[in-house]
């Protein structure tokens, strides 16, 4: 008889070969594996998860603070003295590192969902381990340095909070088929019960997120305030170099209610306007004094001060990367802007009928009128022609001397207090940053007739949110963003938050049922499987959607006997050669009682005498 050759016929698997290869550099067939993960590979996966989750809020964390990004920048450069956008690296570097660990996770995913070992590349470990640590200790440095902006994530999760919530219901359901698959092909009942209950509870928890979720956007639209001001905070700094005539000019044009600034004193007695400690960052004062640069900005003379270009730096450094969208007007006039006195600022707010609010700094120790800057500032104030009821006072010094002096004022203080101390100190307004008033804090100084300003408030989100807890005015570097947001972005009444949570949680319920019953159906006919099966034609490729089953074509040699009626026949009887199909990334086993076996990868056959 004419000796033949085993012939094996492989199906093509080239997603599985990227996966496994991407993810372990397991590119080979015969580098897969079935076998259940080793406990090293399982605690990589838990670094993973764990690194996934905490990118995933520090991603959120930064998102969320592009309402604050120009006073990251501006805390950068008060601690390094060089201006720079820190947050194009931080956001490169976080979503870098989020997508790269996405990415895993979905590879990590997959090898779960088709059966295959874990088993993490090291270079892909040393990639996870450097993404964890950046992570925390970019964490650790925003709660030394940024520490209020945390507050950003509790406050955004009022107007995400519910798509949030829907969002995650739809990726646990999703993974409900990986669980339901790992249920059924478990044979351990421990593994089988621990998984379905921590699953259960995990989407039990979720059901009943939106007990925790408190918005004020969810109410009845009748309840409504009236919509915030918007005070121009240095004017309109987007569309012009801050705290110069063209910002305050820009701000007015959006018809804003009032303009916020603040205010030093030079060393001959002239309140201007400057925000930064030193000159450095907003004028060339390096350039026209480059031996006082370091200097206080209020040991200059006003002569000195208007010798400064207060806009250059503007163009240079575009702050809020909005320098493009402006014509070549504008260009010019913001290049050639110069630093702005407050007396000029007080006779345009009067003339524009625009309420005012700054914040004094005080001179040195030193100074000329390190004493008398109070009275210095209020009679510049009162010289100016702008009516007492437009101007928020806010310094506490003498305060009891000024409302004797001006009455009209508007006695403003920056520092939380209640209602009652408030009125007990004579102060009629709050001007304190977003995260410091919440909505039960905002309904109890409107019910004690204390107005409030909350600043600084860029983005829509934030305004809604602020506009439904029922503030009455805000502080923006953006008026010309937030006056293009007539109504809040979104507003909901309980009974339809109410029925969409309902919906949300039957819909994800009915899917999980089905998953699993699906899935116990379908595991339940591949568990049938009799492995003694063995397919002689090489022709049928066809294989089970679960189990890849090499199929192989086996010609005997010539020393083995076959009877001839066995040869010929199209369904032979091979209970004789029980053969232990493997998958195509095994040796092909079988069980000898006599007589030795030759085996290669993926398949074998066999000498006389084996069964």
């Amino acid at each position: 008889m004419v000796k033949h050759q085993p012939l094996q016929v492989y199906e093509r698997q080239l997603c599985l070969s990227c996966l496994t290869g991407i993810y372990g550099c397991r590119w080979k067939r015969y580098q897969r594996s079935h076998d259940d993960t080793t406990k090293w590979e399982c605690m990589w996966f838990l670094i993973l998860i764990a690194t996934f989750s905490l990118l995933l809020i520090w991603l959120y964390f930064w998102v969320e603070a592009r309402n604050d990004f120009n006073e990251f920048n501006w805390s950068l450069y008060n601690r390094s003295g060089v201006w720079n956008d820190g947050t194009v690296t931080v956001l490169a570097m976080t979503a870098a590192g989020f997508t790269y660990t996405a990415f895993l996770m979905v590879l990590a995913l997959g090898h779960i969902a088709l059966g295959q070992q874990l088993n993490l590349h090291w270079i892909h470990k040393i990639g996870v381990t450097a993404a964890l640590l950046g992570t925390v200790v970019g964490m650790i440095s925003v709660s030394q340095t940024w520490g209020e902006e945390w507050d950003i994530i509790a406050i955004s999760l009022q107007a995400t909070g519910p798509f949030l919530h829907i969002g995650a219901v739809i990726a646990v359901t999703a993974l409900a088929w990986l669980i339901a698959g790992q249920v059924a092909r478990a044979e351990r009942m421990w593994f089988q019960a621990a998984l379905l209950l921590f699953y259960a509870g995990t989407l039990l928890m979720l059901y009943l997120v939106p007990l925790a979720i408190k918005s004020p956007c969810i109410m009845n639209r009748g309840d409504l305030k009236t919509r915030p001001d918007i005070i121009g905070h240095q004017g309109a700094p987007m569309l012009a170099p801050e705290n110069t005539m063209m910002a305050f000019q820009k701000a007015i044009q959006l018809k804003v209610s009032g303009l916020e600034t603040d205010v030093t004193i030079s060393v001959d007695g002239v309140p201007f306007l400057l925000r930064d400690r030193t000159l450095r960052r907003t004028t060339n004062v390096n350039q026209v004094f480059p031996d006082r640069q370091f200097d206080v900005a209020s040991m200059f003379n006003w002569t000195d001060l208007q010798a400064l270009n207060a806009g250059q730096w503007f163009i240079k450094d575009n702050p809020f990367w909005t320098v493009g969208s402006l014509s070549k007007g504008d260009l010019v006039r913001a290049e050639n802007q110069s630093l702005c006195s407050l007396e000029d600022f007080l006779q345009l707010a009067a003339v524009s009928n625009c309420s005012v609010v700054f914040r004094l700094r005080r001179p040195p120790p030193g100074h000329p009128h390190h004493m008398s800057w109070i009275n210095d500032t209020l009679e510049t104030v009162l010289s100016s022609g702008i009516q007492q009821k437009l101007v928020m006072w806010t310094p506490d010094t003498d305060r009891k001397l000024v409302r004797e002096v001006a009455p009209g004022f508007q006695q403003t203080s920056t520092q939380k207090q209640s209602p009652a101390a408030a009125r007990q100190r004579g102060v009629s307004r709050l001007l304190l940053r977003y995260n410091r008033a919440s909505a039960p804090d905002v309904r109890a100084l409107f019910t004690h007739n204390v107005s409030l300003t909350l600043y600084t408030v860029n983005k829509p989100w934030l305004y809604s949110v602020l506009w439904c807890s029922g503030v009455p005015s805000v502080s923006s570097d953006a008026p010309h963003i937030l006056n293009k947001v007539p109504y809040p972005i979104w507003l909901m009444t309980p009974d339809e938050y109410c029925l969409s949570w309902v919906i949300t949680d039957l819909v994800s319920i009915i899917t999980v049922v089905g998953i699993f019953v699906f899935q116990k159906w379908r595991m339940s006919g591949i568990r049938s499987y009799n492995p003694e099966q063995i397919m002689l034609s090489a022709a049928v490729r066809r294989s089970s959607r679960d189990v890849n089953i090499m199929k192989e074509k086996l010609i005997f040699s010539d020393d083995v006997k076959i009877p001839r009626s066995l040869r010929n026949s199209e369904t032979p009887d091979l209970s004789k050669y029980s053969f232990l199909i493997a998958d195509n990334r095994s040796v092909a086993h079988s069980r000898c009682e006599s007589g030795r076996c030759k085996a290669s990868k993926g398949a074998h056959w066999l000498r006389p005498g084996c069964s």
